[in-house]
């Protein structure tokens, strides 16, 4: 979002009238204290202390070439234009993606209160307990439904997850094991991710019919889909007892709302469950972000990613809550670590937390219920018209073979009343419900697949004026014994208290006054403090143009997306000086482990596999190493000097000593405490002349924005933390994005699912 910011002098900052610039109005310091500061440091002016911290061989000699900014007001109108640009149509694609109510005293009271998205990560536990309270809810409630025995405080997606566990898995064979198998009726993007992440590893990926697999002791691990993608419910308890038998473990990637009817995973058998937690109350939102979950067996709660809450005691001996399992962070473990995740999804995981403590546990199954039984009227309706559903049982999702009605003709009809179907190829479609859908939905659909025949028509809620096949219907309706659930879930009295809006209302608001956000303090972390999140800048992410948009939508109706993509594309390569974006990574620690992978292709394309040393100076943040042991690199530790800037000497000394085997160097710029280097050319230059690429860390890309440009003084890629130089709400820990930038010569290396790569400016 492009905001009014005319330049004004600090004398005048105090006097801004109510069309004031954005500048003037959000940010912090006033001009007193500003001086104070200058004083305290003994510089004159704002100008004299960036001349005396940036060096001047890197400063940019002219201004950023961006369009002209607007007021708060004039944004927000381009920004609803571009928005309607966008076709909201009901969405029955499924793929782990659905549509969902919030309720609004979540939405209010959480997604739109800085008490919950200004704050940040929570490393200081007792500023932060009533987050902890609302994150240790999210682990209850996972562990509950997955009948798990520990569960962190979520992931970056489902894919993210499933992947996370592949590694765990990987980690915890003790036979050498080199192969994971994969469903092949799991979600397909779930599939790229992990085929993605496998490959550095040297993890041979089996995507195969789990009906027909044979296990032997090469494989070290498997992934299921609970439902599969195309909505059957599967019995996985042979295909687990063969894994374990051959010393593999299982994950499961099981629907989190199918969970409160179905036999959880852990009852079957698996090892590991991840899965999506966004149809608990979290948008669509084109994909994202959201909180994904992971729970495993209490084995292995030292190979979880990510974050633990657990319950301490303080020094007082009253309860208290803290980040559990430390010794297996990244700064401690290092290139050791097994995940370079440092972080969680805090705010949607509130959120989704949340949406179960108002629920409840009968008010989840009434909901599932809800989904299920139209899923079967559906069903039933479909039957009667000839049309061939998929195997059973069956929760929210149908397979419809067409036989010989023509595919086009199906989805003109679906198109003309703003209804997506998803395709699994010219004669077979998936539906999949949600908790949004109708009877009245439901009759819409049988119009759409009854053209021309006798289709029937629902009167009221229940009553149907010409019979369904009975028998079919209450086939449906009735679960096998191997997947019908039997145990109970969210007994703990969290989940059981807080049904009405004002006891709700009342919970969230003293979980609120526990935290330290921006509405009550500054939250002086350092760099990677979120910086700002005004309101005007928060109002559209509940807007339905964007909330309600499936991300496998056509492209055609998605236009406002993609023309908000290309501008920010272009934003980026500007204020970065890289020749190309992709706004694809889900965080930093995301973006880290693209931009490391597209230095590896690079090396690969020129026939320089053998190039896979990594130098870290030892101040670098401890995702830094481990998103390089992710990447299938070797880290060698660059020495620092006394004042923890980067040992030139010693970094030249082990660049020319594997100068043949050198893939890159992870910098951080400014350095981890503050400082801009004033040797980054000559850094740059070292690790070039020894045939490597170098990678700058840019969570503190805020310190350069508009004085200089990583593309201009060496980097050849670069990540942005947006919730750090521009505005994403962190909420204690994400949603993020973590966007890299790249020269030209990596960009046919961009991350993308089409080959197609982007040069700025268009060419």
């Amino acid at each position: 979002m492009v905001v009014y910011s005319p330049k004004v002098e600090p004398s005048q900052q105090q006097n801004l009238s109510p069309i004031g610039s954005f500048a003037g109005r959000h940010i912090g310091p006033t001009p007193g204290e500003i001086q104070q500061m200058l004083d305290v440091v003994g510089i004159s002016s704002l100008d004299e202390l960036i001349d005396k911290t940036v060096p001047a061989a890197i400063r940019m000699n002219q201004p950023l070439q961006l369009p002209a900014a607007q007021s708060e007001y004039a944004a927000l109108a381009e920004l609803k234009e571009i928005a309607a640009k966008n076709q909201v149509f009901r969405s029955y694609i499924g793929t782990g993606y659905h549509d969902c109510i919030t309720p609004p005293v979540i939405q209010r009271n959480i997604l739109e209160n800085p008490g919950w998205y200004t704050a940040y990560t929570p490393y200081q536990a007792e500023i932060a307990q009533g987050r902890l309270e609302a994150l240790l809810n999210f682990q209850t409630m996972i562990i509950d439904l997955t009948g798990l025995e520990i569960a962190n405080a979520s992931l970056l997606d489902e894919g993210t997850a499933a992947a996370e566990a592949m590694a765990v898995s990987y980690g915890a064979s003790k036979k050498g094991a080199k192969a994971f198998f994969v469903a092949q009726d799991c979600h397909p993007q779930t599939i790229e991710v992990v085929q993605t992440r496998a490959k550095p590893l040297g993890i041979e990926v089996i995507v195969g019919d789990h009906q027909s697999f044979e296990f032997d002791r090469t494989i070290f691990g498997a992934l299921l889909q609970y439902p599969a993608t195309d909505g059957t419910i599967y019995d996985y308890r042979d295909f687990i007892r063969s894994a374990h038998e051959n010393g593999a473990l299982v994950t499961v990637a099981a629907d989190i709302l199918s969970l409160c009817l179905l036999t959880p995973p852990g009852e079957f058998g698996a090892d590991i469950a991840v899965g999506s937690t966004q149809r608990f109350g979290v948008p669509m939102g084109f994909g994202g972000p959201h909180a994904a979950y992971f729970a495993t067996k209490e084995e292995f709660k030292r190979q979880v990613p990510g974050r633990i809450v657990g319950v301490s005691k303080d020094a007082n001996g009253k309860s208290a809550l803290r980040l559990a399992l430390q010794t297996r962070e990244q700064h401690i473990r290092r290139e050791k670590a097994t995940s370079n995740i440092c972080t969680a999804q805090v705010l949607l995981a509130v959120m989704a937390s949340m949406y179960a403590v108002y629920h409840g546990p009968s008010g989840l199954r009434d909901i599932a219920e809800k989904v299920w039984s139209l899923t079967a009227l559906l069903a039933s309706g479909l039957r009667s018209f000839g049309y061939k559903i998929g195997s059973q049982p069956f929760f929210d999702t149908l397979r419809v073979e067409l036989g010989d009605k023509p595919l086009s003709e199906l989805l003109a009809n679906a198109q003309l009343r703003n209804i997506n179907l998803r395709v699994f190829d010219e004669a077979t479609v998936g539906i999949t419900l949600d908790e949004t859908v109708t009877v009245e939905d439901v009759q819409e659909l049988w119009e759409i697949f009854g053209q021309n025949k006798d289709y029937i028509r629902v009167e009221g809620q229940n009553a149907l004026n010409i019979p369904l096949d009975a028998d079919a219907l209450n086939s449906y309706l009735t679960l096998p014994d191997f997947c019908d659930r039997t145990t109970s879930y969210l007994t703990h009295p969290v989940f059981n208290s807080y049904h009405s809006e004002t006891e709700l209302l009342r919970y969230m608001h003293r979980l609120e006054t526990k935290d330290l956000s921006l509405n009550t303090s500054m939250i002086p972390l350092g760099s990677c403090t979120m910086k700002l999140n005004a309101t005007a800048e928060m109002l559209p992410v509940t807007w339905a143009e964007f909330g309600k948009i499936h991300p496998f939508a056509p492209h055609n109706q998605t236009r406002g997306y993609q023309m908000m993509f290309v501008q920010l594309e272009q934003w980026l390569a500007e204020i970065t000086g890289f020749a190309g974006i992709s706004l694809q990574p889900n965080a930093g620690s995301q973006g880290e482990y693209a931009g490391l992978l597209v230095i590896r292709q690079y090396h690969e394309h020129r026939g320089e596999t053998h190039r896979n040393i990594c130098l870290i100076p030892q101040s670098a943040h401890g995702t830094n190493p481990a998103s390089a042991v992710m990447a299938g690199m070797k880290v060698v530790a660059v020495e620092c000097d006394s004042q923890g800037n980067i040992d030139v000497a010693d970094l030249q000394k082990k660049a020319e000593k594997h100068k043949n085997e050198l893939a890159a160097l992870m910098v951080t710029y400014p350095s981890t405490h503050g400082v801009f280097e004033s040797e980054i050319k000559e850094i740059c230059e070292i690790v070039h002349n020894c045939g490597g690429q170098v990678y700058m860390d840019g969570a503190n890309m805020n310190a350069q924005v508009g004085l200089c440009r990583p593309g201009d003084f060496g980097a050849d890629v670069c990540h942005l933390n947006l919730h750090k130089t521009f505005c994403i709400p962190h909420g204690g820990g994400g949603p993020g994005m973590g966007p890299i930038g790249v020269m030209p010569h990596l960009v046919e290396f961009l991350p993308s699912t089409d080959a197609e790569s982007r040069a700025y400016p268009p060419q």
